[in-house]
């Protein structure tokens, strides 16, 4: 008898309970006036009824973010928790960086003691850093598309194209046999040119660890290999760069662009260099405009041969009589 007794005031314990449970929940999702749904209103601050429009909550705490983001992408870059990813770093930038300056948070200068300590602390963080050999190869190699693309003045853009296009010959097993230079070299070279914003070989060679003809080689791989989408350089392209190092006006920008765009058009373009062809009409477009400049500063902003810029100045001068006439 006392255990049924036991059992009936244990199950009506239970049933309590759950009453309770099911009151409370009622009362955060229902509306006390009419038993109507409430929803949260994230811009004011309040809960409140659906049906009858009853104010709950007010003021509530927003402890999501002031901005919006309409992509994924945004939102990293507008995270408030550290630097955006990056392909430009080994580790995407989600690893600690200790600075190279021996200051406290204050400014002050550390002791001696204290400047040994961060210096073994930073030799430490480099190695915890790079686990493998794959991430000291990374390491390495988009450290120099970093230098190589300063040195040429190359936009944030292009260096992350060029890590990508590095990552994914890393990961395609194609360095084996290559320097990890010559790869690097050419990703950047493939950027550039995909980017719109091309660099002749030349110029890509002066800065790099690697000749011309390994940069040709080990880009002509990379392409066909990681099946590059790249379209054939416009001269027109060169023309801003020759231009502003020449100082230039506009009028012989314009006036070099046309020229180009007409040798298009009469197919004088075909099978000859775009740097000799900008070069050329960038030296044209300046006599055109009674503005002095030799065939040498060109051929040294250019980096290329004067034959060549006056070979390729004759052609565009007798391809814009031909239009004329």
């Amino acid at each position: 008898m006392s255990e049924n007794v036991r059992s009936y005031t244990d199950e009506r314990t239970r049933d309590d309970t759950t009453t309770e449970e099911t009151d409370g929940e009622r009362e955060q999702v229902e509306c006390p006036e009419c038993g109507g749904h409430l929803v949260n209103d994230s811009e004011r601050g309040e809960t409140v009824c659906r049906d009858c429009g009853l104010v709950v909550e007010e003021d509530e705490i927003d402890r999501g973010p002031e901005w919006r983001a309409f992509d994924a992408s945004e939102k990293d870059e507008k995270s408030r928790v550290g630097a955006p990813t990056t392909n430009m770093m080994h580790d995407k930038g989600l690893s600690t960086n200790i600075g190279w300056q021996d200051k406290d948070a204050y400014g002050n200068s550390l002791s001696s003691r204290q400047r040994e300590k961060m210096q073994r602390l930073r030799t430490w963080n480099e190695r915890f850093r790079t686990r493998d050999s794959k991430e000291r190869n990374l390491k390495q190699a988009l450290g120099e598309i970093d230098r190589m693309a300063s040195a040429l003045g190359l936009p944030d853009n292009v260096r992350e194209t060029a890590s990508v296009i590095y990552r994914r010959a890393l990961e395609e097993d194609l360095l084996p046999g290559r320097s990890i230079e010559g790869v690097a070299t050419s990703s950047l070279y493939a950027a550039a040119r995909q980017a719109g914003t091309p660099r002749s070989l030349d110029e890509i060679a002066n800065v790099s660890r690697v000749d011309k003809d390994e940069i040709a080689r080990t880009y002509r791989y990379v392409v066909r290999e990681l099946n590059l989408e790249i379209q054939p350089a416009d001269p027109e392209s060169y023309v801003p760069r020759f231009a502003s190092d020449l100082d230039l006006s506009d009028e012989s920008e314009r006036r070099a662009r046309g020229l180009l765009q007409t040798a298009k058009r009469e197919g004088v373009h075909s099978g000859k260099s775009p740097v000799g062809l900008a070069a050329a009409a960038v030296y044209a477009a300046s006599l055109l405009t009674n503005e002095k400049v030799t065939q040498s500063e060109v051929s040294e902003v250019a980096n290329i041969s004067e034959v060549t810029i006056r070979n390729r100045y004759h052609e565009l001068l007798e391809a814009e009589e031909q239009v004329e006439v």
